[in-house]
């Protein structure tokens, strides 16, 4: 595998974390997260990776028309950048570890079916929409994926011509989405996010990292990301093993120890450490035909 020449750099801006009060810069709002994706793709972002969330609370929400009011807002600045939407919202199951049966599902589960999370995609047809290719312990919740949620959702996603970003949490993950692709039920060229670092998956480790490198499928396309601290020497790592990287609030809030950042200014060291790599940054039209995306419409 060799070094990236060309980095496709995405942007993840707010996420579905309980991060709202641990930063001012998490934008909450369709206003704030339109605002936040404009100052990523000008810091040099090709992709930007959009959840919503409550305007009123922060909480994370599946509102559709919420979705729409943030691509209507980056739409309306001329703004050209790939639009990568979640459809990962609905598989949170928290139960009680005594008796989980007698007493079911309790506060903070929002479970539903593979097709009850893409209505926002199936409105809107972005450029990308993740599928989360698995169930895991994610943190101290479930998080539900079943084998034929998947199948039903990457049959729908392929129906509507949207890309699936196939986020792979652990190693069984990515054995069950190439199982997809022999299945027929996604198209090339094929697109990875090798999400690592969140407990209890796959940890943020190199040799983790380049074992799941090692079993992708021929000519796919992939990225990488990890969490917190690990955010930035990932972007390396990607780089290295010859993908493309995440950065963005999601899935960390520091520039540098004890200074908050917002997603332009990570995005701007990502762009440094491409560049100090030798390599290059891709524009969105680049991506889009790397990743085998529709050319932009005005």
């Amino acid at each position: 595998m060799s070094v990236t020449e060309n980095v496709i750099i995405t942007a993840a801006l707010t996420g579905a974390g309980d991060t709202v009060g641990r930063s001012p810069h998490v934008p909450v709002t369709p206003e704030q997260i339109a605002a936040s994706a404009v100052e990523a793709a000008g810091a040099g972002a090709a992709v930007v990776h959009i959840h919503v969330r409550d305007p009123e609370t922060g909480a994370p929400s599946r509102d559709r028309t919420l979705y729409r009011e943030v691509l209507e807002r980056i739409k309306e600045t001329g703004t050209d950048v790939v639009i990568n939407l979640t459809a990962g919202m609905g598989g949170d199951l928290v139960l009680d570890a005594d008796q989980p049966l007698e007493k079911g599902a309790l506060d903070g589960t929002d479970l539903v079916g593979g097709l009850d999370r893409l209505p926002h995609v199936e409105d809107l047809l972005p450029d990308i929409c993740t599928l989360d290719c698995g169930s895991l312990n994610f943190g101290d919740q479930l998080y539900i994926s079943t084998t034929e949620m998947l199948r039903k959702g990457a049959r729908r996603i392929q129906e509507l011509g949207v890309k699936p970003e196939l986020e792979i949490f652990d190693t069984g993950q990515l054995w069950f989405a190439k199982q997809l692709l022999e299945e027929g039920l996604l198209d090339q060229p094929t697109l990875f996010q090798l999400c690592m670092g969140i407990p209890w998956g796959a940890p943020a480790d190199p040799g983790v990292l380049q074992s799941m490198v090692n079993f992708l499928p021929p000519n796919a396309q992939w990225a990488s990301f990890a969490l917190g601290r690990m955010q930035m020497p990932w972007v390396a790592q990607s780089i290295l093993l010859g993908g493309n990287v995440r950065v963005g609030l999601e899935d960390n809030l520091y520039l540098s120890r004890g200074v908050k950042a917002t997603n332009g200014q990570l995005v701007e060291r990502a762009v440094q450490i491409t560049e100090s790599l030798g390599a290059t940054v891709a524009s969105p039209d680049e991506a889009r035909a790397r990743l085998g995306l529709k050319p932009r419409t005005a």
